[in-house]
């Protein structure tokens, strides 16, 4: 009821956002020329859209060809400046999503925050001058850097081309933002998304994007959970009580129940710092002989928690969980395959 009072202030916000992007396009604003390749992957939405798992589509896809680096700004954490993963390194020194990405893909990618990512980029071709291409993690707003190639999610259960900005919706641009991309990724989608559907989502964001931009479509694929103590897949999971902290929990929540007998789901914010209360509050609403299961986000967090408070506890799992393209993929690593900077 209170969205058509809203839109006034989201027509304001839009203008704002206008005007900075003006700025930018016409070069009244300046934007840094990083030496590394730059592939930017991001969103005009909040949250919600898939951008890590695509990033770790990304390091899976080009790691064997590319001396690569992720660069995040290391959302929730309690750390500042510029900072590459290490084993010492915790959600709290990191942030939850790029602890994710090192302990996944450490050893075949560099993994780094820094909330001014100019000077991220500088430091870190001065102290790697080896790598050759990053991937900048939720930075298509991010107009400071001017990027080579610039990715843009859109969650098929909610499209750009349907939402508002602020506050109205959850927006952070006008949806005409999405010119600025190369290619569009429509996220989420079902594995069986018809091809009459996916050219009927397509038509409706060309107007948006610049003509020819490429629109992809891809799905999540969830994993057999894994366990924390062990860290071992395990197929024997029959009732779960869910727990995440996420954007978005349509998918997951789909998948969970489809696979287990879900008695509860517990939802807690997104990029949640979970504390002692939230840990009983866990425990007090698992029944005996059910098991937890989180997300990979929420368990880079969790298992820290456990391992430091005393109590009985129920089994936790993951479930892992990987972004994949429903067709088209050469398409999409054709456009990534460009010269790579001297």
């Amino acid at each position: 009821m209170l969205t058509p009072l809203l839109r006034p202030f989201s027509a304001l916000y839009g203008l704002l956002t206008d005007v900075r992007n003006q700025l930018y396009t016409n070069r009244f604003m300046s934007a840094f020329q990083p030496v590394q390749y730059c592939i930017t992957v991001g969103n005009l939405t909040v949250g919600g859209t898939g951008k890590t798992p695509m990033v770790e589509y990304l390091i899976r896809r080009l790691s064997d060809q590319r001396r690569l680096a992720m660069l995040s700004r290391g959302y929730g954490r309690q750390t500042r400046g510029f900072r590459i993963a290490g084993l010492e390194d915790t959600a709290e020194t990191l942030g939850d999503e790029p602890l994710q990405v090192y302990r996944k893909f450490g050893n075949s990618v560099t993994v780094c925050v820094g909330e001014q990512r100019a000077a991220a980029l500088s430091t870190l071709s001065s102290l790697r001058p080896d790598i050759d291409t990053v991937i900048l993690d939720d930075a298509f707003q991010h107009r400071a850097v001017a990027a080579h190639v610039n990715l843009l999610l859109s969650d098929y259960n909610r499209p750009f081309y349907t939402d508002h900005p602020f506050p109205a919706g959850r927006l952070r641009e006008r949806r005409h933002g999405a010119r600025r991309a190369d290619a569009v990724i429509v996220t989420k989608c079902p594995d069986d998304l018809p091809l009459a559907d996916q050219q009927k989502i397509a038509s409706q964001i060309r107007p948006y994007t610049r003509p020819g931009t490429p629109v992809f479509f891809a799905g999540l694929r969830y994993d057999t959970p894994v366990s924390y103590a062990g860290s071992q897949p395990d197929q024997t999971l029959r009732e779960v009580v869910l727990v995440s902290g996420i954007a978005s929990v349509v998918s997951l929540e789909a998948y969970v129940r489809r696979q287990f007998r879900l008695i509860r789901h517990l939802e807690f914010g997104d990029h949640h710092a979970y504390s002692s209360a939230d840990l009983d509050r866990i425990r007090q609403g698992c029944p005996p002989g059910t098991a937890v299961l989180t997300t990979e986000k929420d368990w880079v967090k969790l298992q820290a928690l456990l391992l430091t408070e005393k109590g009985a506890n129920p089994p936790f799992y993951y479930v892992p969980v990987a972004m994949y393209l429903l067709d088209r993929e050469e398409e999409l690593m054709q456009l990534l395959r460009v010269k790579k900077p001297e």
